[in-house]
């Protein structure tokens, strides 16, 4: 096996945890979906904590290496409409597919992480390519807080997730466009 025995749990547990809650992760579910012999998920991750440290670790690992990718895949944008597509196209990936797990994952844990202070600790926003392209565009454009309003524009673009996952539907590029404009004022 190339992966790692806990990487491969660890993602089962994301899947789990995505597709029947917080209530639902246990050692055997996380053995079932991970195709593995009952009692080897608690071997590596012994209690219930470890498995969700475990979990909350490799979700930041795999949403780091995702915006890490796509800011240095794409342009630096040079106006509001490329920076909105690319927030879009963030967007869609965050609402399909292996996205959508992940974000039904992280969410979950977001919640859990007001009772558990060390996942609070490993969830708290990271630098990465995609958030230095955010940042150095305000800037670029002459807003004086680059960095407050990036995180600002990036809070509203993760509650526009949040809603989709929850009512369904997309993020039209406009309404994106729109929070764009408005962190530039």
């Amino acid at each position: 096996m190339t992966t790692d025995r806990r990487t491969v749990l660890a993602d089962a547990a994301i899947e789990v945890l995505a597709e029947v809650g917080m209530r639902g992760l246990t050692h055997r579910a996380v053995d079932r979906a991970a195709s593995m012999p009952p009692g080897t998920t608690s071997a590596y991750y012994r209690t219930r904590q470890a498995l969700l440290t475990g979990l909350v670790r490799r979700l930041v690992e795999r949403d780091q290496a995702e915006l890490q990718a796509a800011g240095e895949e794409t342009s630096a944008p040079r106006n509001i409409d490329e920076l909105a597509a690319q927030i879009a196209a963030f967007v869609e990936r965050r609402l399909t597919g292996d996205g959508r797990q992940r974000s039904l994952a992280h969410y979950a844990c977001a919640v859990e992480s007001a009772r558990h202070t060390e996942l609070r600790e490993i969830l708290v926003p990271r630098e990465n390519a995609a958030r230095d392209a955010v940042r150095n565009f305000l800037a670029a454009h002459g807003v004086t807080d680059a960095e407050g309003r990036t995180l600002t524009l990036l809070a509203c673009v993760d509650g526009l997730v949040f809603d989709r996952l929850l009512g369904g539907g997309s993020v039209p590029e406009e309404e994106i466009r729109g929070l764009i404009a408005a962190a530039l004022r």
